[in-house]
């Protein structure tokens, strides 16, 4: 009896060091990922449409697979990014003359919808790297503001970009972000929930994207323009026809 109460001791003792070796950001951060869906996201396969192209997203721990498929003047397209790497084919004929101009393109653009499309939960990424950045208020409610940036190896082509989450004080929702990227010639938006769907244990949150007057303002300064009306919505972020397909195990 002894032995096995030490032992119990010990075990509980290495939890809570484990925990307590967590920093506040990964704490809030998981927190976050269960109030939008938790375990969901890594026992389901999601499909929606976005601006007219259909996705299908799948992401576990140990692989991941992003599909788009749409129409255009070439006929019926279909690209595939996984742990494989980018894929593209159409009307079922894969495509070997891709540059690894466009490749990089095609793989930026897939991987930013579902990235977005699964916020939080990306944001435990390894290559994410996640600080506090104490609270925030914005219309009277009370945010956690974690900031992210990302590791140059396994970050991407996109590792210098940054991120702001202001996340609920109580309830860990997310309800607005800011990010700053370098593609494309750079620039910096602010997003807002607009309007928010729940299927499948998952919330899908669309949102209201804006952008400043000046497009290399700092991120930091994204909260302020903000809530004093200077910034412009530039799009809306919908998504529709969302299916959640739980894996079989």
């Amino acid at each position: 009896m002894k032995l096995v109460f030490s032992v119990a001791v010990l075990a509980s003792v290495l939890i809570f060091s484990s925990c307590e070796s967590k920093s506040e950001a990964e704490k809030i951060v998981n927190k976050s990922i269960v109030a939008h869906g938790g375990e969901a996201y890594e026992n389901s396969k999601i499909e929606f449409d976005f601006r007219d192209i259909h996705y299908s997203i799948l992401k576990t721990p140990d692989r991941f697979e992003y599909i788009r498929e749409f129409e255009d003047s070439t006929g019926y397209v279909k690209d595939v990014l996984n742990n494989s790497g980018f894929a593209r084919t159409v009307n079922d004929v894969k495509i070997d003359t891709l540059s690894e101009e466009w490749i990089g393109k095609y793989t930026r653009s897939v991987n930013s919808v579902a990235y977005f499309a699964y916020l939080p939960y990306g944001l435990n990424d390894p290559a994410a790297i996640k600080t506090y950045e104490g609270m925030a208020e914005i219309k009277g409610e009370e945010y956690h503001l974690i900031k992210v940036t990302f590791a140059q190896e396994g970050g991407g082509e996109d590792f210098e970009d940054e991120f702001l989450y202001w996340i609920g004080k109580d309830d860990y929702i997310m309800d607005y972000m800011a990010y700053y990227y370098l593609t494309d010639g750079g620039g910096v938006r602010f997003r807002s929930v607009s309007s928010v769907n729940e299927v499948g244990g998952i919330r899908f949150q669309n949102y209201l994207n804006l952008k400043p007057e000046v497009e290399k303002t700092p991120v930091d300064s994204m909260q302020s323009l903000y809530l004093a009306g200077k910034l412009e919505v530039l799009s809306e972020i919908n998504l529709e026809n969302i299916k959640v397909m739980e894996l079989k195990k």
